[in-house]
């Protein structure tokens, strides 16, 4: 049997992880860097995308930068080609850049661009990513792809109408690649982080009113770091986790048990 210590071993693994230049993105892109994988840090901004890739030279990780727009089909496409040309293969696909352009009741959102905007880059982008990455699991009959969703896709909020209803459907597009892509060796998973520090999210933290609030309720009494979504994203990528598909996990502090 393996021991423990050396199934959370990502050495030749490489992953692309995307929407991490920053914030969540980032810090699961270090985690797995730092535990041997080979990485693709992947955001809009080339420029953004090869400042992290120094940083993690630096720290001697291995890392290379492929901008794309998950909204575009083009971009995607090319996203994976460019991942394959440097690394060779592909063994996790981390889906992880989403966008919320409004904060607002849902009978306040009368632009159908702003819903199509939503599912487009929360939806559509991760189905389309993962079934563009399933012909290189396959080669290997191996491979774990992990849905960053939301603690609102679970419970509802206020404000976050649109957004909460894109990252359900991310819930269950996760088991559907679990269940379907099983016989390929391929593993899915969810990831459902609460209140986290970053830019996304400065809507509610920025705001006290709203940010004391939630740390009432929260039994953790504080909001997380991206530090703290990358334990789980590594026993989810791991030979650590290798019986886990399918699953929803959160990372909230506690937030979903505190109604």
């Amino acid at each position: 049997m393996t021991h423990i210590s050396q199934q959370f071993n990502l050495e030749g693994k490489v992953a692309i992880i995307t929407g991490s230049s920053k914030g969540i993105g980032k810090a699961i892109a270090k985690g797995f860097a730092q535990n041997g994988a080979s990485v693709v840090i992947s955001s809009r901004n080339q420029e953004a995308c090869d400042a992290v890739v120094k940083e993690f030279a630096d720290e001697g990780l291995k890392a290379v930068g492929i901008a794309c727009h998950v909204a575009n089909d083009t971009h995607r496409k090319a996203l994976v080609a460019k991942t394959i040309e440097a690394f060779g293969r592909i063994d996790i696909l981390v889906n992880n850049a989403a966008i919320n352009p409004t904060f607002c009741p849902l009978e306040e959102v009368d632009d159908m661009a702003v819903f199509d905007k939503i599912m487009d880059v929360n939806v559509k982008a991760p189905w389309r990513l993962a079934n563009l990455v399933l012909p290189h699991f396959q080669k290997n009959n191996n491979g774990s792809v992990i849905n960053i969703a939301s603690v609102e896709a679970l419970t509802p909020g206020f404000g976050l109408g649109l957004y909460s209803t894109s990252k359900a459907a991310i819930l269950m597009l996760s088991k559907n690649q679990a269940k379907e892509w099983g016989r390929f060796g391929v593993r899915s998973n969810a990831i459902c982080p609460g209140l986290i520090k970053t830019k996304f999210s400065a809507a509610l933290w920025q705001n006290e009113k709203i940010l004391g609030k939630i740390e009432k309720t929260i039994p953790s009494g504080r909001m997380g770091n991206p530090e703290e979504m990358v334990g789980l994203a590594c026993l989810l990528a791991s030979d650590a986790g290798s019986y886990m598909t399918g699953g929803t996990y959160t990372a909230d502090g506690g937030y979903l048990i505190s109604g």
